[in-house]
């Protein structure tokens, strides 16, 4: 917006000039041509230089001051912006020689449309390739302004360079201390214990990628068969209905009293087997059974040695018969 100000104002200078030398063209004698296009080249190559510098001659922009102790090599002709928009140009520097605090006014042409709240600033600011601009920095005060050809306050602003510059020193500070990191990394690398790690790290993970598939194939096979698990399962649940309803139908009470009748038949027979009643109870009892069938094995072994000693004793046989001794 600001350059196109620029090319405008200086368009229409020109095409007025151009009408001024035709006029004198026309009327005037040599002498005074001369005379006049000498005048007109000096104010050509005033406004143009101007110019080149960027500055409005004709303008009906509106100036300010600017009261800085440091511009940081701000110089005429650099832009002036607003809240990072171009509104002007600084139109001259001056400094204060006879003021006893010093100092430098600089001197900037605005677009007169521009309200400048009171407590605004002025920074100057340099970006990465070294270039200087003035930057207003504008308060937050509707209602007051500063009125053209007041005085705002100025001074450096902290940019990216200042910033790394005070980041030096510790950047300096650190790089011993980097140095060693460095140094320790290098011997971390160099470590064959470390490649092995990275190995078996590797093969870790080969083998959780394995596990992985092998997971997710029995999980497809699970979603595979679940409908017919699921169908088992109902079907076992029903069994286990239908058979519950039927022990819900069974005579409990009459089963333990059947049952306890068994037990305590069972305890009157145990009890009358050791009290010595009955065949069973005296076969367990009485020691003279035991005495006599003790007495008849020992018989029976004796007859059996005997036996086997002399057969013929018990054994008589013959084709032709014999007689009996």
């Amino acid at each position: 917006m600001f350059s196109k100000k620029i090319e405008i104002s200086y368009t229409r200078f020109f095409y007025t000039l151009f009408n001024i030398v035709y006029i004198m063209a026309k009327y005037f004698t040599k002498e005074v041509k001369i005379a006049l296009t000498v005048i007109c080249a000096i104010i050509v190559l005033f406004v143009g230089m101007n110019f080149l510098k960027g500055i409005i001659v004709f303008s009906d922009d509106v100036s300010y001051k600017v009261l800085m102790k440091n511009i940081n090599g701000l110089s005429a002709s650099s832009p002036v912006y607003a809240d990072g928009f171009q509104v002007g140009v600084v139109r001259d520097i001056v400094y204060k020689y006879n003021d006893e605090e010093g100092g430098i006014e600089v001197i900037v042409d605005v677009d007169k449309q521009l309200r400048i709240p009171q407590g605004s600033t002025a920074e100057v600011e340099s970006d990465m390739m070294g270039n200087l601009k003035l930057n207003i920095l504008l308060a937050n005060d509707p209602r007051h302004r500063i009125e053209p050809g007041g005085v705002i306050i100025g001074g450096l602003s902290a940019g990216m360079m200042d910033q790394v510059a005070t980041m030096l020193p510790m950047v300096q500070a650190m790089l011993p201390k980097l140095d060693s990191i460095l140094t320790n990394i290098n011997i971390l690398v160099s470590d064959p214990a470390l490649k092995t790690i990275l190995s078996n790290t590797a093969q870790a993970t080969e083998n959780l990628n394995r596990t992985s598939s092998q997971l997710h194939d029995m999980m497809a096979v699970m979603e595979k068969r679940m409908p017919s698990i699921m169908e088992n399962a109902d079907k076992t649940l029903a069994n286990a209905q239908t058979i519950t309803g039927k022990l819900s139908q069974v005579d409990i009470e009459g089963t333990m009293a059947s049952v306890n009748a068994t037990l305590k038949n069972c305890q009157n027979l145990t009890n009358t087997i050791q009290s010595g009643e009955g065949t069973l109870g005296k076969l367990l009892t009485d020691p003279s059974l035991y005495i006599n069938l003790n007495n008849t094995m020992r018989d029976a072994d004796s007859l059996l040695i005997d036996l086997k000693a002399r057969p013929k004793r018990y054994v008589h046989f013959s084709l032709f018969g014999s007689k009996t001794k």
